[in-house]
């Protein structure tokens, strides 16, 4: 089935699990569906962490509807590594399905440009998306990181996590990296080789914002976000960071790291601020209507239009050649 061609409205009555809008096809995985609420050419899409899915947050339906008042859609895309597809997924996975995402909304919806936010994992998702510098990049007009905390530092205090390190890094080395790690590895997911040592190895994929990195090994993982308005947003009870970090340091070295980011901390927020849900939606409300777009002239500067089958695609300029 070709992307697009799955067009379901739906509408629902909105309540605090529930929300109106459409749902859509964005690629030819039976996965790759996007739920759209509002229709509007400026979009926020919202990517969540591990095991999340749709409405992963408390904050997901209420900041939806503020959003609506100030002509945002909120998209939640299910991708490849959604619920217990992260286990056998990568940060390179989701990046190339969140560059189809804005492709079709380009293609399809003639977006006037989007913001991206993450929830914890979601957060390495959006910094990966950006430092690859894919041709839809050109779309994204700020970020938006909720909780970008460690995965190996929380890791690193379960007791079974060094040998199973060492085990990953063995099979790897044999070339069993797409392998599945014992059950113990992840009760949530299987998980293989190659994607817990992203997760809990020193400077893996995932590690991007430990505490144990120095000021240049944060700003080589971080630095290129000084290119877009970004905004962190950080839980100061959030339960996945160890007791021994101190979390205003390390929320005031990630936003050096990123060139001057947005700091927002919010006290007593635990992780996925279920308990500060108003204080989420405001912050993010506020970012967007500072931060978004104000207004265009020719934003798709590294493209051109080609037309087929009556859908125009916007390419990049040096595949005219």
């Amino acid at each position: 089935m070709q992307s697009g061609t799955l067009q379901a409205g739906v509408s629902v009555m909105a309540s605090k699990n529930q929300l109106k809008g459409t749902l859509f096809r964005y690629g030819s995985k039976s996965i790759q569906v996007a739920f759209r609420s509002g229709d509007f050419k400026k979009q926020v899409i919202f990517l969540g962490g591990l095991t999340d899915g749709l409405l992963a947050t408390d904050y997901v339906t209420p900041l939806a509807t503020a959003l609506l008042d100030e002509k945002w859609s909120l998209v939640q895309p299910l991708l490849t590594s959604s619920y217990t597809g992260y286990g056998q997924s990568s940060l390179q996975q989701d990046s190339a399905e969140l560059e189809q995402l804005i492709s079709f909304l380009i293609n399809e919806d003639a977006s006037q440009g989007v913001m991206l936010m993450g929830h914890s994992t979601g957060c390495q998702d959006i910094v990966y998306y950006l430092k690859r510098g894919s041709c839809c990049s050109k779309a994204v007009r700020g970020a938006i990181l909720q909780a970008p905390v460690s995965d190996r530092e929380y890791r690193a205090t379960l007791p079974e996590t060094p040998d199973l390190l060492d085990l990953a890094e063995r099979m790897i080395k044999e070339g069993k990296g797409e392998e599945l790690m014992p059950p113990e590895a992840d009760p949530c997911a299987p998980i293989n080789a190659r994607r817990y040592r992203s997760l809990c190895a020193f400077l893996g994929d995932d590690d991007m914002f430990s505490s144990d990195l120095t000021d240049a090994q944060l700003k080589a993982r971080l630095g290129h976000m000084k290119r877009w308005p970004c905004q962190v947003i950080f839980s100061m009870g959030d339960e996945y960071v160890p007791e021994y970090v101190d979390k205003k340091a390390l929320v005031q070295r990630l936003c050096i790291a990123m060139g001057g980011a947005e700091k927002v901390e919010i006290q007593w927020g635990n992780h996925s601020l279920s308990n500060r849900v108003q204080d989420a939606v405001s912050a993010v409300v506020d970012f967007v209507k500072r931060e978004g777009p104000k207004g265009w002239d020719d934003p798709w500067k590294c493209l051109f239009t080609v037309q087929k089958d009556s859908h125009l695609y916007l390419l990049p300029l040096q595949s005219t050649g």
